[in-house]
């Protein structure tokens, strides 16, 4: 909590609703965060209502002392002032890119017959390609190149190893053109390399129109074999394009962002074609954010920020160093998977960057639409391995997040069914998935109590209330019931919402609640809520989520009521039995929970364990078997 919170609130209510920016500071006078506003009165007053936040947020919130602000004449000129702060102040609470893997390079070695790797770090003598961001990248192209132009990948020298042994089965299957055979000269191999060089820094559509010129002037010169040869490598180029989507009219100078969110934490992967070809790709955790297109606005800035940082190694001491000295290219178009709010005057912003015409773009349908699902898998996966989840999993909450319009992607989501056979057994089963997983060791069973009659709203209102009063109570040490989930889902439709929303309201709670509604064949057809139901898209991730929380909830509730039921039957028949009363009849249950466990009992056990005599122990054990 913030003492400062009544004074800031009163500067607040005095502040303009002219665009401009913003700048928190703590009570040393530093500045800990730098936004923007359109209107600076209602951003601000924002972060200082009794509204919940984010923890990053929340924490920010508390250390504010004081803020100051600058006006400006539009909402341009407050981006551009914005960025520009930023990148001076270096504040604690605004976005900082952090690349998981650093950066890689495709190594050339020295030598009459080098060979292509890819490396971390430029280290050992020989030429470098890149950086690159992703190391996937620089193999996948060191891989592409080899298959290509039928490089050597063996473990021989050249051409202290000509002619020695037999030719490998690379060889055999045309993978390589077999240098080892010594029919190649260091002159005539070279030439080859050279032209593997251009194929990696021009990409495939540049060397397929090189190369296809190339065969056609062989071909004039009636050099058959080499005409063949380029044919045969053009082949392998469009073949390696086809596979990795390289080959792209469309393609020529774009990124594609996508950004994925798992509970609080973003990351961002970027695509990037250059000249038709995948030649780059990153994935960065963005920390936790509020609003997922905000944080899409502050990406572009720091991504496309004046500077990239390039990781390099002193050869002495091995000593890994940063280097802030490669300028980040600004391509003609960027492809997001979100529609940006402010996408105008950010494409204004990195005009003036790059010099050059920016378009910046969402892809909806066609090949645009396809790579953006490609990064999002990429951003997803990445975000995946952080949480120990799967893609699918955190893609299916980002689903949920959206079709359910939640301000965040919900975390824990706890599900409520209400089981019955007619009055006799009434009960409800809670069971919580926690990041896209069911997680067994906060499921809850309810034995309906304030219910004569089935009524299966008002035992579901009974659940919901008997549960949260659990969370109210300051005395409660069960570690299920003292946390709140993000999200609850109910087993029906908007009968058990509109029944459940009075009691949440009443107990001064504000946790999204909705319904999940079968089919005649009880299957899961739509999200219910209070005014009315959400179509559910059959083949989203987020379908066969809840459709899944459904079945288990089910499954769960349906599993206590048929046991509780056979138990409740097995009390009534042995309380049948002259001196056997409820009560004894609750121990032996109690004592033996199972079928085989009663069976196993002997006449004395049960004997001694209810305090009975062996007549009636006799009467007990014979019913028992019988069973």
């Amino acid at each position: 909590m913030n003492d400062r919170l009544p004074y800031l609130r009163e500067k607040v209510s005095k502040l303009t609703t002219a665009p401009g920016v913003y700048r928190m500071r703590d009570k040393n006078n530093k500045i800990i965060y730098i936004g923007k506003a359109k209107n600076l009165h209602n951003r601000v007053i924002s972060y200082f209502r009794d509204t919940e936040h984010t923890p990053k947020v929340e924490k920010m919130v508390s250390l504010v002392y004081d803020f100051d602000f600058i006006v400006t004449e539009s909402e341009y000129e407050a981006l551009v002032l914005e960025c520009s702060m930023i990148k001076q102040e270096m504040p604690k609470y605004n976005i900082k890119l952090k690349d998981v893997r650093g950066y890689s390079y495709i190594r050339l070695s020295d030598g009459e017959y080098p060979r292509f790797s890819a490396v971390m770090n430029e280290q050992k003598p020989g030429e470098y390609f890149g950086p690159y961001m992703s190391h996937y990248i620089a193999s996948q192209t060191v891989r592409e190149v080899n298959r290509v132009f039928l490089l050597p990948t063996c473990n021989r020298r050249f051409p202290e190893d000509f002619a020695k042994g037999r030719t490998c089965l690379n060889f055999h299957l045309n993978l390589c053109m077999g240098v080892c055979t010594g029919k190649f000269s260091a002159d005539k191999y070279r030439a080859i390399i050279d032209e593997a060089k251009q194929y990696i820094k021009d990409g495939s559509e540049t060397s397929v129109e090189r190369l296809t010129e190339q065969m056609g002037k062989a071909a004039e010169e009636l050099d058959f074999e080499r005409a063949a040869l380029l044919r045969n490598r053009i082949a392998a180029v469009k073949k390696a394009a086809e596979r990795q989507y390289i080959i792209d009219d469309d393609m020529k100078d774009t990124d594609v962002i996508a950004l994925s969110q798992g509970g609080s934490e973003i990351c961002a992967a970027v695509l990037c074609y250059r000249n038709g070809r995948l030649v780059d790709r990153g994935e960065y955790f963005l920390g936790e954010a509020e609003s997922i297109s905000d944080m899409y606005e502050d990406f572009i800035l720091e991504y496309y920020s004046n500077e990239q940082e390039i990781l390099t190694t002193n050869e002495k001491s091995g000593e890994t160093l940063t280097e802030n000295n490669k300028q980040r290219e600004i391509p003609r178009e960027i492809i997001t998977a979100d529609d940006l709010e402010n996408a105008d005057i950010l494409e204004q912003l990195l005009r003036e960057r790059a010099s050059h015409a920016v378009d910046l773009s969402n892809r909806k349908r066609g090949r645009g639409a396809k790579l953006v699902a490609l990064a999002k898998a990429n951003a997803s996966d990445s975000l995946a391995l952080k949480l120990g989840r799967t893609g699918k999993e955190v893609n299916a909450l980002e689903e949920l997040q959206k079709l359910l319009g939640l301000s965040f992607t919900p975390s824990i989501i706890e599900s409520y069914d209400i089981s019955n056979t007619g009055s006799e057994t009434m009960v409800a089963g809670m069971v919580v998935f926690e990041n896209g997983r069911p997680n067994k060791k906060f499921y809850k069973k309810f034995s309906i109590k304030t219910q004569v009659i089935q009524n299966d709203y008002g035992s579901m209102a009974e659940v919901i209330e008997r549960r949260f009063r659990h969370y109210l109570d300051e005395n409660e040490t069960d570690e299920g019931f003292k946390r709140l989930p993000d999200l609850i889902l109910l087993d029906g439709g908007i009968g058990q919402v509109n029944a459940v929303k009075p009691i949440l309201s009443d107990l001064g709670l504000d946790i999204p609640l909705f319904g999940m509604v079968k089919d005649g064949k009880h299957r899961t057809r739509a999200i219910a809520s209070g005014g009315g139901e959400i179509a559910f898209p059959a083949n989203k991730s987020a379908f066969f989520l809840v459709t899944q929380i459904q079945d288990e909830v089910h499954r769960f509730s349906i599993t206590y009521q048929r046991s509780k039921h056979k138990k409740e039957s097995l009390s009534i028949g042995l309380t049948s039995i002259n001196g056997i009363g409820e009560k004894k009849a609750a121990k032996l249950l109690k004592f033996a929970k199972t079928k085989a466990e009663l069976k196993a009992l002997t006449v004395e056990d049960i004997s001694k364990l209810l305090g009975i005599k062996i007549e009636t122990a006799e009467a007990v054990h014979k019913y028992i078997s019988e069973l």
